[in-house]
């Protein structure tokens, strides 16, 4: 909703992108200095855990594990950041929302080659669904290349990269130190996004920083809250809120709020990826 509010007001994508990791790590610092996670012993060595699936790592071991995953994670949240904003602009915060969930698919994918983690029928009939969702709102049959979406391609496969990232923690590492990952993964997409926010020379305003620093906050805890739910629920029951319910409110606040409206293939597409991501995580 924020990025829509920014919408066609020329505002600097890589200083509001930067401003956000810059919240949302010094955030993630500040819970590390108050929850202050255990330290101890190592344990569990990356064959152990890994490879050999003996358990979760241990204590020091999760924290080594969460900064050095973190490291990598935070190029797929810069990139998924990126493309979600270039998507808003082009596309509308509707659509966006929808693909930007929508890329839950990959970790389900990458679950089942990595960890053996087989979808049931229905899930086929979701999984055939979304698939058919993307290519309808790129609508192949209209007339030139201007009807390809490429942003919201990115945003699928970035943003399913980025949430992998997350069950890729979660899936080895014991509770309470999720703090650590996080600051971890915001910390790395700041120093890249402040690279390239040196690099290209723009100069930026207030605006972008104070709307940067505010998008940080939701940025940083639907990480957050998402990792603390998958550690008390299952996936069946987190998934489908997190994931149909934040498309279901983009696109809601999207028409009360600007009345922003999708032309018939995209109502049909949005509607095809919430039927798709409900029966996915059934």
């Amino acid at each position: 909703m924020i990025f829509k509010v920014t919408e066609g007001r020329s505002y600097n994508r890589l200083a509001v992108t930067t401003f956000n990791y810059l919240s949302a790590f010094l955030i993630a610092l500040t819970m590390i200095a108050i929850e202050r996670p255990d330290l101890g012993p190592g344990g569990g060595s990356l064959k152990e855990v890994m490879v050999e699936g003996n358990g979760v790592f241990s204590l020091t071991s999760s924290v080594v594990w969460g900064l050095s995953l973190g490291l990598v994670a935070g190029l797929f949240f810069f990139l998924s950041f990126i493309f979600y904003q270039k998507s808003v602009k082009e596309s509308g915060a509707s659509l966006s929302g929808a693909f930007g969930k929508l890329g839950i698919l990959i970790p389900m994918l990458l679950s089942l080659l990595v960890w053996k983690e087989y979808p049931g029928a229905l899930q086929w009939v979701g999984i055939a669904l979304a698939i058919f969702s993307i290519v309808l709102v790129n609508n192949p049959f209209g007339s030139g290349k201007k009807n390809f979406k490429a942003a919201l391609i990115m945003l699928f496969i970035t943003g399913g990269l980025a949430e992998f990232m997350n069950k890729l923690f979660q899936n080895y590492t014991v509770s309470g130190y999720k703090n650590v990952f996080l600051f971890s993964v915001f910390a790395s997409a700041f120093a890249i996004s402040a690279i390239f926010l040196k690099r290209s020379g723009k100069s930026f305003h207030k605006r972008e920083a104070l709307v940067g620093l505010i998008v940080g906050l939701p940025n940083l805890f639907s990480s957050f809250f998402l990792i603390m739910a998958l550690e008390e629920m299952k996936g069946s029951v987190v998934f489908p809120v997190y994931s149909a319910g934040s498309v279901v409110m983009i696109g809601l606040g999207s028409m009360l709020l600007f009345g922003e409206k999708l032309k018939k293939l995209e109502m049909i597409s949005l509607g095809m990826v919430l039927v798709s991501l409900i029966i996915i995580n059934i």
